[in-house]
């Protein structure tokens, strides 16, 4: 019986032993490779230059009055919907006339204490004397030829802020897709020259990764904006649409083999 349990013994252990020495081999062999496989990266960029086909932009209307609330959210309302009528008008679809914003604030005044007033009690709290409301549209227009005149009517009616004037592209996809290829085709290229002139071969993609994004034109009514007091109105801006860069930057980890 004894004899029997010390052979199951030393064959359990001669087993052990077995496992843990393939474990190490095992883990020997994947470390070797993992210090063995070197790789380099490549970046490139690809770009498509396109016509924008969609001009943006936000206009706003601020009142200020007293305190006859509803007075004053009806001369707002009144400017707000006269130029967004104006607007779908000039062939803006519903569909791209959004509200941005709608607040109303109220205007505190602070009744002057004397010094020696150490009660809080004596100086009253600050008193609402008015109020201001404020909306914020944003239009997006389509057909470039009536930007100017959009823009110079909803100051005629009522708009004192007009600003973020930007032509975009309203799909980009196509586009970025012909930046990408450009860039991947350059990356191609540039790792083929590499390995070329390092004397090895392309081994496996270990990695892709891509960024990238849109320049988009600026025209000349961003961040303008009209005072109460100012005079409103006058000749139509003339509006110049450019052109929309976008770019797609990419860069391709390869093995050396």
């Amino acid at each position: 019986m004894h004899s029997h349990i010390k052979n199951f013994s030393g064959i359990a252990g001669s087993v052990a032993i077995l496992v843990v020495a393939f474990s190490a081999y095992a883990y020997v062999q994947l470390y070797g490779k993992s210090v063995e496989v070197k790789s380099f990266t490549v970046s490139a960029e690809g770009k498509a230059v396109v016509l924008p086909d969609v001009a943006k932009f936000s206009f706003g209307v601020v009142t200020e009055g007293g305190k006859n609330l509803a007075e004053l959210q009806s001369q707002n309302s009144k400017k707000v919907n006269s130029a967004i009528d104006f607007v779908i008008a000039n062939h803006v679809d519903k569909k791209d006339i959004k509200t941005t914003g709608y607040n109303v604030s109220p205007r505190y005044e602070n009744t002057l204490c004397s010094p020696v007033a150490i009660d809080a009690r004596v100086c009253p709290p600050p008193a609402i004397v008015g109020y201001t409301i404020s909306q914020d549209v944003q239009v997006k227009a389509r057909d470039f030829s009536v930007v100017g005149d959009i823009l110079s009517g909803v100051v005629n009616r009522g708009a004192n802020s007009v600003s973020q004037l930007s032509f975009v592209v309203d799909d980009e996809t196509k586009y970025k897709e012909q930046a990408r290829t450009e860039a991947i085709e350059k990356a191609k290229r540039q790792a083929v020259d590499i390995a070329k002139a390092g004397g090895f071969q392309l081994g496996r993609v270990v990695s892709f990764q891509e960024g990238g994004g849109t320049q988009p034109y600026y025209g000349a009514y961003e961040n303008y904006s009209l005072g109460a007091s100012k005079s409103v109105g006058g000749e139509a801006p003339r509006i110049e649409a450019g052109s929309n860069e976008i770019r797609v930057s990419i860069s391709i980890t390869y093995e050396i083999e």
